[in-house]
C-alpha cells in the first residue's frame, strides 16, 4: 500500500470532537486501459496528509458541531459525568467547566455558594455534598472529616455548578398566613345555647382553629374536646368513629390521613380513640407524642386499671364524670402543645443553670434531711429543675415529670390552692396502675411575703419543692422534712442563690458567643435527657413569633429523625431564617439566625456552642442527681 493510501496516525485523538470530512466520490484507477478487467478491484482513495487542513473544529461547551446524519451516538466524554449514591441510585451532570475539589476543612462549607435544589422542597441537606455521614461516635467539628474523602469527577462536577448557582430554598416553616391572628386561637368558643352567637357563627369559629384535640371512646362517646362543646362537635366525633370502626373491621389500623389541609393523627390506646387535628405543619410521630400526653394526664387521674375495669364491665361508659375536674389539665397540656412545647418536642427537662458547687450542696441538704418515706423529692425553681433526690436504680421518666410540672405551672388548680397541697397521683411513666402522693410546696420567692402574694406571684419567680411517697399517711413526714430542708438552704445561702438565678433568668446566646449570628438554639444531651436554651428575648418576644420558631425547630427535628432518613447535619433556608440542626450519638443540636447569616457564620457558631456545653456541663445539667 502506497504512503498516499496507508491510514495516517491520530495525532488528534485526545481533541473533543472530530472534525467533520468531506465527502469524497469513488473514480476509476487511471493507467490501465483495460477498463473491461473486473478481477482488479479499484484502489482505495487517497487520504488527506493531515487533518489540520480542514476547518478548526469549534470549542465543547460553546457549539456543538452539526452531524452528519440524522441519529447519532456520538457523545464527548467530557460532556457526561455519572454519580452513583450508596443507596443504589445514578444521577448524571453535565460539566460546564472543570472544577477542583472541595477542600477538606472548615472551608469546605464557604466553598458551598449556594444550594441548588428544586424550589418548593422542604429541606436541603450536606448529605447532598458529602460522601458519608456516618461517623462513628462524637463529632469533634460539624463538617471536620465530612469531604476528606478522595472526589470523584462527579462532586468536582457539581461543586462547579454550585459555585455558579445563586437559589435560595424556601422551606415549609413559612407560615403563608396559617398563622395569622395567632392570637386569637385560644378564645373560648361559646356554647350553643348562648343567645349571643348562632350556632353558625360558633361552627365558622370552631374551624377557624388551627389546632383540636379529642378523645372519644370505642363506642363513640365524647370524652374531651379542647374547643365547643358536645353539641357543636357530637357530629364530627360521630364521623372520626365511623371512620376508625370502618378501618378496624378492615382489621386495618387507622393512623391518620390528610383533609382539608390539615392533618388527622389518629392513636388507639385500649378502650380510647384520641385524635390530634392540626394545620401548623407537624409531623406524625410528633403529633403521637402529645397525643400519648393526654393520655398519661388521663392514666394519672384513673389508673389503668380503673381505667380497663369501668369499660369491661360496661363499654358505653361516659368517662367524663370520672374525669371531672381533669379538664382544665388536659386543656393546660393541649394548649402547650398549640404554642409550641420544647420539652415535649425534645422529650427532656430544663435545668436552672447555677454552680457545681452549689448544686452539690443542695443535693447533700436533701439527703440530710430525707425522710424514710420519701421516695422522689425535686427542687423546681422558674419552672427548671434545681436538685433530684431519687433511689438508686430508679429514675423519674420525663414525660412524669411533664405531668407533674403542667400540673403546677401551667394549671391554676394546684396553685389557687396556696401554699402546700396533698395530691395523689399515678405517674404512668414509674407504674400506672397504682397511686403515688405527692407533697407540693410553693415558697416565696421575697422574704417576708404574705400567703396572698404568695399564690398572685409570678409564675417565673416560683419556688417549689415537691416530695414524693408511696405512702398515703405521709404527709406530715414530708412536711416536716420540707421544713427542714428550706431552713438548711437559708442557712446555707443556697436559697440566696436560686433566687438569683432565677432572677437572672435565662443567658443570652451573646453571652457565650459575643457576635454570634444565632437568634436562638437548642442543645440537647442525650444521655442526661436534658436540654439547655438560651432567652427568646430579643428576637422571640412575642406569642406568634415563639410560634414560628417552635415550628422551625419542629420541622428540622422531623427531617433528622424520619423512619428514612439518615441524616447527621440538616441544614434549611427560608425567607426569614436560616437553621441548622447536628445530630451526633452523644447531643442534638437546633440552632436559628437570621436570613443573612452565612453558613460558615452559622458553622462555626454551632461549634462554639458545642464547646460551651462541654465545658459547662455541670452547670447546665444535673449528672446523676442526689442517690440513696
Amino acid at each position: 500500500m502506497s504512503d498516499a493510501t496507508r491510514p495516517q496516525s491520530d495525532q488528534q485523538d485526545d481533541s473533543p470532537e472530530r472534525p467533520e470530512i468531506p465527502t469524497i466520490e469513488l473514480q476509476a484507477a487511471e493507467g490501465d486501459d483495460d477498463a473491461s478487467e473486473e478481477d482488479k478491484p479499484p484502489p482505495l482513495p487517497p487520504r488527506p496528509t493531515t487533518v489540520g487542513n480542514h476547518p478548526k473544529a469549534p470549542n465543547v461547551g460553546l457549539i456543538r458541531p452539526r452531524l452528519q446524519a440524522n441519529a447519532t451516538t456520538a457523545v464527548s466524554r467530557t460532556d457526561i459525568n455519572t454519580q452513583s449514591y450508596p443507596d443504589g441510585s445514578r444521577e448524571t451532570f453535565a460539566a460546564s467547566k472543570p472544577s477542583s475539589p472541595p477542600p477538606t476543612s472548615w472551608g469546605g462549607w464557604s466553598s458551598i455558594r449556594r444550594l441548588k435544589v428544586q424550589e418548593g422542597s422542604e429541606s436541603a441537606s450536606i448529605k447532598s455534598y458529602a460522601p458519608t455521614l456516618d461517623a462513628g461516635g462524637d463529632v469533634e467539628s460539624l463538617l471536620g472529616g465530612f469531604l476528606g474523602h478522595d472526589q470523584t469527577s462527579g462532586w468536582n462536577i457539581l461543586n462547579g455548578q454550585l459555585q455558579e448557582t445563586n437559589l435560595q430554598q424556601v422551606d415549609s416553616s413559612e407560615d403563608d398566613g396559617i398563622l395569622h391572628d395567632f392570637d386569637q386561637e385560644f378564645d373560648e368558643v361559646g356554647a350553643t345555647d348562648s343567645e349571643e352567637r348562632s350556632e353558625e357563627e360558633l361552627l365558622a369559629q370552631w374551624k377557624s382553629k388551627r389546632k383540636h384535640f379529642l378523645i372519644l371512646s370505642s363506642a363513640g362517646k365524647p370524652i374531651y374536646n379542647r374547643h365547643g362543646d358536645d353539641n357543636l362537635v357530637s357530629g364530627y366525633i360521630g364521623i372520626i368513629q365511623t371512620i376508625i370502626s370502618f378501618y378496624e373491621g378492615s382489621r386495618d389500623q387507622l393512623k391518620g390521613f390528610t383533609a382539608g389541609g390539615a392533618r388527622f393523627v389518629i392513636m388507639s390506646q385500649g378502650p380510647l380513640y384520641l385524635v390530634a387535628i392540626s394545620r401548623l405543619g407537624e409531623s406524625d410521630p410528633q403529633l403521637r407524642v402529645q397525643l400519648e400526653a393526654l393520655y398519661m394526664q388521663i392514666l394519672s387521674t384513673l389508673t389503668l386499671p380503673n381505667l380497663t375495669h369501668l369499660f369491661s364491665n360496661r363499654p358505653s361508659t361516659d368517662l367524663r364524670r370520672p374525669l371531672q375536674g381533669t379538664e382544665p389539665l388536659l386543656s393546660a397540656l393541649a394548649d402547650s402543645f398549640t404554642r409550641g412545647s420544647v420539652p415535649t418536642l425534645f422529650s427532656s427537662l430544663e435545668c436552672l443553670k447555677i454552680r457545681k458547687s452549689h448544686r452539690e450542696v443542695i443535693n447533700n441538704t436533701l439527703l440530710q434531711k430525707r425522710c424514710e418515706s420519701l421516695l422522689y423529692g425535686l427542687l423546681v425553681a422558674g419552672g427548671r429543675l434545681v436538685s433530684v433526690v431519687r433511689p438508686r436504680r430508679h429514675s423519674l421518666h420525663p414525660s412524669d415529670l411533664q405531668l407533674i410540672f403542667n400540673m403546677l405551672f401551667e394549671a391554676e388548680g394546684v396553685k389557687a390552692g396556696g401554699g402546700e397541697n396533698w395530691i395523689p397521683l399515678c405517674l404512668p411513666g414509674f407504674n400506672r396502675n397504682g397511686y403515688l402522693y405527692m407533697y407540693v410546696s410553693f415558697i416565696d420567692p421575697e422574704d417576708g411575703g404574705n400567703q396572698n402574694e404568695r399564690n398572685q406571684a409570678p409564675r417565673h419567680d416560683e419556688i417549689t419543692v415537691l416530695l414524693i411517697s408511696a405512702k398515703k399517711e405521709s404527709f406530715y413526714d414530708l412536711r416536716t422534712m420540707r421544713d427542714a430542708v428550706v431552713e438548711e438552704l437559708e442557712k446555707n445561702g443556697c436559697m440566696t442563690i436560686i433566687k438569683a438565678a432565677i432572677q437572672k433568668g435565662r443567658f443570652a446566646a451573646t453571652d457565650i458567643i459575643p457576635g454570634t449570628v444565632l437568634h436562638h438554639f437548642v442543645f440537647k444531651s442525650r444521655a442526661n435527657v436534658q436540654f439547655t436554651m438560651p432567652s427568646y428575648e430579643p428576637h422571640f418576644t412575642t406569642l406568634l413569633a415563639r410560634r414560628r420558631l417552635l415550628s422551625l425547630y419542629h420541622t428540622l427535628h422531623a427531617a433528622v429523625h424520619a423512619k428514612n432518613a439518615h441524616l447527621k447535619v440538616h441544614h434549611c433556608i427560608s425567607r426569614s431564617s436560616v437553621s441548622l440542626a447536628w445530630v451526633t450519638p452523644l447531643f442534638e443540636l437546633y440552632c436559628v439566625a437570621g436570613p443573612s447569616a452565612s453558613r460558615n457564620a452559622l458553622a462555626q457558631s454551632a461549634n462554639k456552642v458545642v464547646q460551651w456545653a462541654r465545658r459547662e456541663e455541670e452547670r447546665i445539667f444535673i449528672i446523676g442527681g442526689a442517690v440513696f
